[in-house]
């Protein structure tokens, strides 16, 4: 696992030692990235949600994110997102929050312009997150959620008042993107 593109290029991370971790591939990344690198630029803010090994929110980093919110719900996904971090020189504009995805959102005092969600499998929350993200109005108004999920898993065209912008399917993953109604307008 590295990071694939911007002033980190290169970066191999720590991965995990365990299966209860499912890092993002590679190539889902960058196809996560190509597919949204308009949203992120020197003041972006982002939550890497379920943030597991911190690869997403280094790779938003990487490509000039200003800060990213790290957050897990398990002490041992936040430590090697910490090591992660610190072997990317990127403590500077990383915030570590360990809780559920509830209380991380509840903490989080800014709205964000990227928000990545990569729930476990299986869980079937991302209609929970968005629904907490629109309570919280955690998300900037030309702001987007990016959520990894099963391809199998069928997520609606809108949600909580987020309408799905784009979807990608990479073989058994999918990537749905959900903004706004007027951020699609934008696109257009």
């Amino acid at each position: 696992m590295r990071i694939i593109a911007g002033r980190l290029k290169g970066r191999r991370l720590f991965t995990p030692s365990d299966g209860r971790i499912r890092p993002t591939t590679d190539k889902v990344k960058e196809a996560i990235f190509s597919m949204i690198c308009g949203y992120i630029d020197g003041d972006s803010v982002c939550i890497d949600l379920f943030c597991g090994t911190g690869s997403l929110g280094l790779e938003a980093i990487s490509r000039g994110a200003k800060t990213v919110y790290f957050c897990d719900r398990h002490r041992e996904s936040l430590a090697l997102s910490k090591a992660n971090i610190h072997r990317c020189g990127a403590e500077n504009q990383a915030v570590l929050l360990l809780g559920d995805f509830v209380s991380s959102l509840a903490r989080i005092g800014q709205k964000a312009d990227v928000i990545f969600l990569d729930p476990p499998y299986g869980e079937r929350m991302i209609g929970d997150c968005l629904a907490r993200i629109a309570e919280y109005g955690s998300l900037s108004p030309q702001g987007i959620i990016v959520a990894e999920h099963e391809r199998c898993d069928v997520l609606p065209d809108a949600c909580c008042g987020f309408q799905r912008i784009k979807e990608k399917r990479y073989g058994a993953v999918s990537v749905s993107v959900y903004g706004f109604p007027e951020a699609e307008k934008d696109e257009e």
